[in-house]
């Protein structure tokens, strides 16, 4: 990953302090889902929230959470709407960025990029979310098992798709699995790049890696942090009233506000896409052999640590 020099003093940019290697973007993605050119042309602005995962590792749930800190508590926000996916290459950029720039509040958006896809500035602040790659493909098989004919429809027929369209999901969860285990992410993208690339950067003032088990743990402590990370003030009388709408069931309830479309693309709505949030399933399902395969492989994709911090979100 080539580097460029970022300036920093407290988290915020200035002429003269500390220099440290900031990443540079060396590469496009652009598939049945992506379109990382769109960043190439959008403005950044001082106080922009960029949330990234690999997938199904939080991003909706981080979006509403930073949504309700920063423009409520407001059971109405509707955050799948303000809140876009930038780097989804539908729409196209054209009718995108504008819709962006229009934006009067603070910006919070999501990608799916690693980091040497996408365009990095030292104006913005970037939450990244880990979770473990068993848990985030029985997420994911869930999701694109019940993608109804619009889902694909959207992906595959709308113009500028570049690649293959995407495939029909196989149902048996199992083969799934072993299909993106042993293919790097197909039918989607890699895992190990995705990670790799954000735990490279961890230590920049300016990023923020959260673990799925944390939030799940605590989530109450783990938006505190979040908010002093991005400078939000929370009235601490409204902190009960976010937390219940940044709720697993609360947001099930009210897919049309949180989930991307309001859950239209998929069977089951709302509901579906939100699912459940457990972690484990995979293990009435995996052998020990291949569990421990999945193991060794992040270990020698990811190294010892960062491996670690992905199975449990443990730091040392």
């Amino acid at each position: 990953m080539q580097a460029r020099i970022c300036i920093y003093r407290n988290h915020e940019r200035v002429h003269m302090t500390r220099e440290f290697a900031c990443p540079s973007k060396t590469r496009e993605m652009q598939t049945n889902h992506f379109d990382s050119t769109i960043w190439n042309d959008f403005v950044f602005r001082d106080d922009d929230i960029i949330i990234s995962t690999y997938a199904k590792s939080g991003t909706t749930w981080m979006q509403q959470i930073i949504g309700q800190m920063l423009l409520g508590p407001n059971p109405e926000l509707p955050t799948n709407q303000i809140s876009p996916w930038v780097d989804l290459r539908v729409p196209p950029k054209a009718v995108k960025l504008p819709e962006l720039e229009a934006q009067a509040h603070r910006r919070f958006l999501k990608t799916h990029l690693p980091v040497d896809a996408l365009v990095f500035s030292p104006k913005a602040k970037y939450l990244y979310i880990g979770r473990d790659g068993r848990d985030v493909v029985w997420s994911l098989h869930n999701h694109h098992l019940n993608g109804n004919e619009a889902y694909y429809d959207v992906l595959n027929n709308s113009p500028g798709l570049v690649g293959p369209p995407m495939e029909r999901c196989d149902p048996d969860i199992h083969r799934y699995w072993q299909t993106w285990f042993e293919r790097d992410g197909h039918p989607h993208w890699s895992l190990w790049d995705n990670v790799r690339s954000w735990w490279a950067i961890r230590d920049l003032p300016n990023v923020k890696l959260i673990h799925f088990n944390d939030l799940k743990r605590d989530m109450r402590r783990q938006m505190a942090e979040i908010a002093a990370f991005l400078a939000i003030e929370v009235d601490p009388d409204d902190w009960d009233e976010i937390a219940l709408y940044c709720s697993f069931d609360w947001m099930r309830a009210h897919g049309d506000k949180a989930v991307p479309l309001g859950g239209a693309m998929w069977e089951g709505g709302a509901s579906t896409f939100i699912n459940k949030g457990v972690n484990g399933r995979w293990q009435s399902i995996l052998s020990d052999a291949e569990s421990a395969a999945y193991e060794e492989r992040a270990k020698a994709e990811l190294g010892g640590e960062c491996a670690r911090w992905l199975a449990s979100g443990e730091r040392v």
